[in-house]
């Protein structure tokens, strides 16, 4: 048996579904004791991804950052949570749009406009803000700057998937970018934090705004490892057999008359939970940085937020390298509850030692949440709208972040931090009870690929 045969043969035992084995896939040792590393000797990977992983920085520190330069000018949380919650919509809807020009025309040719324009939009928010200009101002600015913002995270993830079709290093993969999500905020945090604390309010955001495009340039070049366009999957499948053809077309058509249009079936439970999620995120930034505040200082919030990106960093390398019997949707549905439980501890912390030692602990299984949110997603979309799919999940996590920002921002400014940390928690558990709600949609196999073919016909 070839390797590539080996690919298809586990991907359809991981539940990965049927497909042709992508090019990485059929070179790919699938017995390396280092998976890590033999994904990224894969011909244009560690470009792509380390392009990537630059290019991505910003999410770890432009809505801390907003808060920060928003707070030193109007002496507001409630306010900075709104102008970057602002900035969190305006990304949630912008996003998936994006993804799915990308997904039909091109991850270059919309990645080189896009980020023009968040460099545009950028300096004229930072400009804004300087200026103590009325805060409807600052909510079109940041709104349009968050709109603009490239998602690279989905996009580095459908070059993995494009790259990987077939094999189970697929999950690998996803780890490895989650991680790299992950030594993002531990850096990100603490690198804004002190530049708006130290320098100036508005270097953090600079910084960030340097940082994204030179990542994302760096990605759009890489074009030998471009996911094909939606015309070029569409060409592929027209290739298939007449008889399969009109099975799947029959199929397709049933799964289109119960009104399914998602990009994915999961994304109706994992939408609502990932937006939950998000708030959680938002509210923990928020309080986090209060909380420091409070204790005298303020600037080791973002070395405490760090930590907790660290913890997740560590979950995610060990839960990749790993091959798991248990079914997705409950390793994702377990492993979001043991991150609830450790939010829920946050609102009890005596001291900064205490809180930075349990954000550790309970950051450890954050990225395994992640990566198997992200796989479920991966192994029900199509080709056509696979970055599409991935991108609601960042999009959705976006909007969490917009709630999340003001409602703590406001608990904060009222009653301090410990009650944002309660209300991050409910958050969390919020999202537990979707996903239990909606196991039927994470375990959905069958007729997703009747739902792709109706999503590549559109």
């Amino acid at each position: 048996m070839t390797q590539a045969e080996c690919g298809v043969e586990a991907a359809e035992q991981f539940g990965a579904g049927p497909a042709d084995p992508g090019p990485g896939a059929q070179s790919l040792n699938v017995h390396s004791r280092n998976a890590y590393l033999s994904l990224l000797r894969l011909p244009g990977a560690a470009r792509f991804s380390v392009a990537a992983a630059i290019g991505r920085t910003p999410m770890a520190m432009y809505g801390l950052g907003t808060v920060l330069l928003v707070k030193a000018t109007t002496g507001q949380y409630g306010i900075a949570g709104i102008v970057s919650g602002a900035g969190s919509i305006g990304y949630a809807i912008s996003a998936p749009r994006i993804a799915s020009l990308a997904d039909r025309f091109g991850q270059r040719r919309v990645l080189r406009p896009l980020v023009a324009l968040f460099a545009i939009s950028t300096v004229v928010f930072i400009t804004c803000a300087e200026l103590h200009a009325p805060i409807w101002l600052l909510l079109v600015t940041g709104c349009v700057a968050g709109s603009s913002m490239p998602s690279l995270g989905s996009m580095v993830r459908a070059r993995w998937s494009a790259l990987l079709a077939g094999s189970p290093a697929l999950h690998s993969a996803f780890a490895l970018e989650s991680v790299a999500d992950e030594m993002i905020f531990v850096a990100g945090p603490a690198v804004v934090t002190l530049l708006a604390t130290k320098v100036f309010p508005a270097a953090g955001l600079g910084v960030a705004l340097v940082v994204c495009l030179t990542g994302t340039i760096l990605f759009a070049a890489q074009r030998g490892t471009e996911p094909p366009t939606r015309a070029d999957t569409r060409s592929r499948r027209d290739r298939r057999p007449t008889a399969e053809r009109a099975a799947r077309g029959f199929a397709a058509r049933v799964f289109a008359a119960r009104g399914f249009a998602l990009a994915a079936p999961s994304l109706a439970t994992l939408a609502p939970a990932y937006l939950c999620i998000g708030a959680m995120f938002a509210s923990i930034d928020l309080c986090t940085v209060d909380f420091a505040q409070q204790q005298g200082h303020k600037p080791l919030a973002g070395l405490i937020l760090g930590t907790y990106a660290l913890g997740s960093a560590i979950g995610g390398l060990w839960y990749g390298s790993r091959t798991w019997r248990a079914p997705l949707e409950r390793r994702f549905v377990i492993t979001m509850a043991i991150t609830v439980a450790g939010v829920a501890t946050f609102w009890a912390e005596p001291s900064l030692v205490s809180l930075d030692l349990s954000m550790l602990v309970a950051g450890l299984t954050i990225s395994p949440t992640l990566i198997a949110g992200y796989s479920l997603v991966e192994r029900q979309a199509s080709d056509a709208r696979r970055t599409e799919a991935m991108t609601w999940l960042s999009s959705t996590i976006s909007v969490g972040v917009a709630i999340g920002s003001s409602i703590a921002g406001h608990l904060v400014d009222v009653a301090g931090p410990r009650p944002g940390y309660v209300f991050a928690a409910g958050c969390g558990l919020l999202a537990i009870v979707v996903c239990l709600v909606g196991q039927r949609s994470l375990r959905a196999t069958e007729d997703t690929e009747a739902a792709q073919w109706v999503d590549a016909k559109q």
